[in-house]
């Protein structure tokens, strides 16, 4: 029946560019690169083997994911702990000084009062697609940056890709990460 009246929701809203499976609307994924070891020249990997990434600072980044490895849309989970225990509060401190290493250096004035929630917390899923509009408004400085392109630019690109409230009333609007990266990628050829 979804075949049917949602097709592109049954076969989860797969994104292709020049023929290729790039993604999905509707799963968060991250834009990283892998980090090499200076001494070897080989990927860095983590005590369970998974690659040591570190974020693409030419993209939009999503919210962190607490599925293992991070953004691993075959291991969806969230963390399960309150908010008030000692590893979620490290997790969100670790988060949000990541965060600040990331886009302090593009916009002087951010502190961690001003970064929002989106941005140091993880979802339910750990895969959301999604990050809000004021999240995207402080990276929009760092890709405006980093690619060379004038911020008004990037944050009218941000304005085209966010959506508002489901059905017009439910949940925050939000800004689909994927598919701004590929509309930044198709403005400057991904570069």
């Amino acid at each position: 029946m979804s075949q049917v009246a949602f097709p592109g929701n049954a076969n989860g809203q797969k994104v292709y560019v020049n023929g290729k499976l790039v993604g999905s609307k509707i799963i968060g994924q991250a834009f990283t690169d892998q980090v090499i070891n200076k001494k070897t020249g080989k990927p860095e990997v983590d005590k369970n083997g998974n690659p040591v990434t570190t974020p693409d600072p030419r993209y939009f980044q999503i919210r962190p994911s607490a599925t293992v490895p991070p953004a691993n849309a075959a291991g969806t989970t969230f963390s399960n702990l309150g908010p008030n225990n000692i590893t979620t509060e490290q997790a969100i401190a670790a988060n949000i000084q990541a965060y600040l290493q990331l886009e302090k250096p593009y916009d002087p004035g951010l502190t961690k009062a001003k970064i929002p929630v989106d941005a140091v917390n993880t979802s339910a899923s750990g895969i959301d697609p999604d990050i809000s509009p004021a999240n995207a408004d402080i990276q929009a400085h760092r890709v405006a940056a980093v690619r060379h392109l004038p911020l008004s630019k990037v944050m009218s690109l941000v304005s085209q890709y966010t959506h508002g409230r489901g059905l017009g009333f439910s949940g925050e609007p939000g800004v689909n990460v994927l598919e701004l990266n590929l509309a930044l990628d198709r403005m400057t050829g991904g570069r």
